[in-house]
């Protein structure tokens, strides 16, 4: 069959694995799974193009849309849902449109995949302009809903990023940046919740995390933006403070209560030396930088 895409290609690899025992089985999937890793290194300068286009955008206000059908559309999901209380990010800001809507997410929704228009609709409903990215999502690079979603996308004037594992695909050819990562047929083949799918949440990863760190919601390797919403993740912001900063477990705790159990405050609090109300001054004139605001604090000490 001619134009097959990439994703739907056999693996010569695999051949007998029907005859393999378990352990079998489970090496050679470890072994084509090594091939991810280095495809996803291949793509790196332009997956780092899309952490400086998505990071531009927030700092202007903008969004971070995903969209993608089936299994791509899950990590979309599942990217936009976990950045909220990771980053401290308001739902809105990063988002994401699955084919099928809510339910395909838990369950697998037929034939709403080939529906270009439902992408544009579904977009439409965003109402997305200039200042957001959207990064559609297609192992294939073929979806129909997924084109949809892009065509409009860059319709309305939206800067766009396609995350596909067959680089010569229509999706990848169309969108402003193309990171297309190409670790070969999959185990099984056309399984792409497998090798493409893993490849995808590798790139969705660096995006969302690359640009948090550039827009100042990360101090050191620490989630100073950490939304502590429950007790674990209490004690996680307080040793966060007691990391950055040296001081005691009591020391801590108590300027995380007084910066409002904000740890990113809490953090400033100690290190500028400065009260709850100082260092939020100093965070809004770092736009959010930690060390932008010890900097400033430190500056100021300088001029005295």
């Amino acid at each position: 069959m001619d134009g097959v895409a990439v994703t739907e290609a056999r693996n010569p690899n695999t051949m007998d694995i029907d005859e393999m025992d378990s352990f079998g089985i489970c090496r050679m999937m470890n072994d084509e799974d090594q091939k991810v890793a280095r495809a996803v290194a291949e793509v790196l300068p332009e997956v780092a193009r899309a952490v400086d286009l998505v990071a531009d955008a927030l700092l202007r206000g903008g969004r971070l849309i995903y969209a993608g059908a089936g299994t791509s559309g899950r990590i979309g999901v599942l990217d936009a849902a976990e950045c909220p209380p990771t980053f401290g990010v308001a739902p809105e800001v990063v988002t994401a449109l699955i084919a099928g809507g809510r339910k395909a997410v838990l369950r697998a929704v037929e034939g709403v995949e080939d529906d270009e228009s439902r992408g544009v609709r579904d977009l439409r409903r965003l109402k997305p302009g200039p200042r957001d990215v959207v990064v559609v999502l297609a192992a294939s690079g073929r979806t129909p809903y997924s084109l949809g979603v892009l065509r409009e996308a860059k319709r309305l004037g939206c800067a766009t990023v396609a995350v596909t594992c067959d680089p010569s695909s229509i999706i990848a050819r169309q969108a402003d940046i193309s990171i297309a990562p190409n670790a070969g047929p999959e185990v099984i083949m056309g399984s792409t919740r497998l090798k493409a799918a893993t490849a995808q949440k590798m790139v969705v990863n660096m995006i969302s995390t690359g640009a948090m760190i550039k827009t100042g919601r990360v101090y050191s390797n620490l989630m100073v933006d950490m939304v502590p919403c429950n007790a674990k993740l209490v004690r996680r912001a307080i040793r966060m403070v007691m990391l950055a900063t040296g001081a005691s477990e009591s020391e801590a705790a108590k300027a995380f209560e007084d910066a409002g159990r904000r740890t990113k405050v809490a953090i400033v609090m100690l290190l500028a030396g400065v009260d709850a109300d100082r260092a939020v001054q100093l965070l809004e004139r770092a736009r959010g930088f930690v060390r932008k605001a010890v900097g400033f604090a430190q500056e100021g000490e300088a001029k005295r």
